[in-house]
């Protein structure tokens, strides 16, 4: 009788545990499809309709409500698809000549990439309003190698704007996820889902007001932090 008490225990405090490691991050369901996407930077392939709409997006440092913004992921045996739509009054893209680092000065919107909290590495995409993307690898804290590429071949970007705002429509190939150790068949990416809000204020400056699917534990603006990645889950 003590015995499976004890056993009984046991077994509860393992299911508890499973259900806390489990529940500990904000979860976006992403669908299969069996079909390719055609990528025509605005999500006007039919098969977007089959996804699930996230506008779960704030300022997680500010008092104020963030412009909106949504993103929709699906899946299928070969590819991870994103696409990203920003509203924006003001898209603001600077063109210095810099190539791919003229983005992180720019409107954009990012993804990021862990396979475990020691972020030991971890890859990010910031992506901007003409289909600009920044790839780097890091490793904790902040250690980032600007100059790193994503898998040639492996990333397909196109974007568009309009009078509303802009577009960022991708796919990932999961051999490269696979490669690089994002993913291991366990139907999870644990990714970090930002934006990065390029605004003129009231003294005619530019100013950055930085936009997260979570609200990561930091005081101050840090997306290179465990705690602002959420799960994408592949149903």
């Amino acid at each position: 009788m003590k015995l499976s008490i004890v056993k009984y225990l046991l077994i509860l405090v393992m299911t508890s545990t499973t259900i806390s490691c489990s529940s500990k991050y904000k979860t976006y369901k992403v669908n299969k499809i069996k079909e390719d996407i055609q990528l025509t930077g605005n999500g006007t392939d039919t098969a977007w309709k089959k996804a699930s709409e996230l506008t779960d997006f704030t300022y997680p440092w500010r008092a104020e409500t963030a412009p909106t913004t949504t993103f929709k992921a699906l899946y299928n045996d070969t590819y991870f698809y994103f696409l990203y739509r920003a509203t924006d009054p003001e898209i603001i893209t600077k063109e210095r000549g810099l190539g791919e680092r003229d983005a992180v000065e720019s409107d954009r919107v990012e993804i990021f990439f862990k396979a475990d909290d020691k972020m030991n590495p971890y890859y990010s995409l910031e992506m901007d309003a003409l289909g600009r993307v920044l790839d780097t690898k890091g490793q904790f804290y902040r250690k980032v190698d600007f100059d790193w590429d994503w898998p040639a071949g492996h990333l397909v970007l196109k974007a568009m704007t309009d009078q509303e705002g802009y577009w960022v429509e991708g796919r990932i190939s999961f051999e490269s996820l696979r490669e690089l150790g994002m993913y291991k068949d366990d139907q999870v990416l644990k990714a970090g889902l930002y934006r990065g809000e390029y605004v003129t204020n009231a003294k005619d400056q530019e100013e950055t007001k930085w936009i997260s699917w979570v609200h990561p534990d930091s005081e101050k603006p840090d997306f290179h932090i465990p705690s602002s990645f959420g799960v994408l889950k592949l149903k």
